[in-house]
């Protein structure tokens, strides 16, 4: 990409959960826009989002839209972006996707710029997002996979209902009324699937994200599978996941266990995690000080808690992970992929 003062900036799915913090960050890191086009499907065509003191009128997103675009951010499912991303890209745009239509397309970069940062520059016009869950947990093992190297990941997760979008975190509230007062509980979004078969979320757990495959495994515990392979480079690590929904509106937990191809030191480990870009350590038994969904809302970083050695395994160990699955698990991610492209532009 040229060297530019000010860049013409393209959010796709400008209503949804994640395209709305697309625009909050766009514009709290003062992000260098001349020009902010916010782009959604028809049913909301005509909306105002004010930024920066100005009012920006949402559009029809259609093939027309990316004309003089040098950063589309897609965040509108799948479908839309197997459709739209690549007349953006073919228009001159970068696109970098939130969705799961290109993570493992080998012709597209799927980038944690704390990770794999060198891969963003790979890029033929897209880059994609990975899932929110594997962006925390890849952030996180990023310096033991350096240092140690990584034999078999086993996760399980805890994830908000953001991740499901606005309508889900209507349901949990409503649900959660419902159950207080008694009332019969109406279910009509949770969990994501190709099935009508719905859930109550509040006051549960339901371990189904999305739809299942042939495998017994959901899409989502598959994805954290494949993007991780994909991200460190490396087919050899062993991964398995459980992902479980819970009543949380926003910050995804994970338990992770890691088994490591060598021998380490534990206060290494938590001093490694300490000095690792976007990981923040909170982890202080004795006094019950470890990451919290709550904590984590709103906030940029990786946090780690509850470090500690495995009991069974000489070079395993097990960590607390949280993170807004909203900020760094998808909006975030996206526009510091945006940042390192205008910091390295020529």
């Amino acid at each position: 990409m040229r060297k530019k003062s000010k860049y013409n900036v393209a959010v796709v799915g400008a209503t949804g959960a994640v395209g709305q913090q697309m625009i909050h960050l766009l514009e709290k890191r003062n992000f260098p826009i001349d020009r902010l086009k916010l782009l959604a499907s028809s049913r909301s065509k005509g909306k105002v989002v004010p930024f920066k003191g100005h009012d920006v009128v949402i559009e029809e997103a259609t093939p027309e839209s990316f004309d003089d675009i040098d950063f589309a951010l897609f965040s509108a499912g799948g479908k839309t972006s197997k459709y739209l991303a690549p007349y953006a890209a073919q228009s001159g745009a970068i696109v970098i996707d939130n969705s799961n239509a290109f993570r493992m397309d080998p012709n597209v970069p799927l980038v944690v710029p704390e990770v794999n940062p060198e891969e963003i520059f790979k890029h033929q016009g897209i880059i994609a997002n990975p899932n929110c869950s594997t962006i925390q947990m890849v952030t996180a093992l990023k310096p033991l996979y350096d240092n140690f190297g990584i034999e078999r990941i086993i996760v399980s997760t805890y994830q908000a209902v953001s991740g499901a979008g606005n309508q889900a975190i209507q349901e949990l509230k409503q649900q959660s009324k419902q159950v207080l007062n008694g009332e019969e509980v109406s279910k009509a979004i949770l969990p994501v699937g190709s099935l009508p078969i719905k859930k109550q979320i509040a006051f549960n757990a339901i371990p189904q994200i999305d739809v299942f495959e042939e495998n017994g495994f959901t899409l989502e515990e598959m994805k954290m599978v494949r993007e991780t392979k994909k991200i460190f480079g490396d087919s050899s690590i062993k991964v398995t996941a459980t992902c479980v929904r819970i009543p949380v509106v926003y910050g995804h937990s994970e338990s992770v266990y890691v088994e490591l191809k060598q021998s380490y030191d534990l206060k290494q480990v938590i001093e490694l995690l300490k000095s690792a870009s976007g990981v923040v350590v909170i982890d202080d038994p004795l006094q019950q000080e470890y990451p919290l969904a709550i904590d984590a809302a709103g906030k940029l970083d990786v946090f780690v808690g509850r470090i500690r050695r495995d009991l069974d395994h000489p070079n395993a160990l097990n960590m607390w992970v949280v993170s807004d699955n909203l900020l760094k698990g998808a909006a975030w991610n996206a526009v510091q992929i945006a940042e390192e492209i205008i910091k390295n532009a020529k």
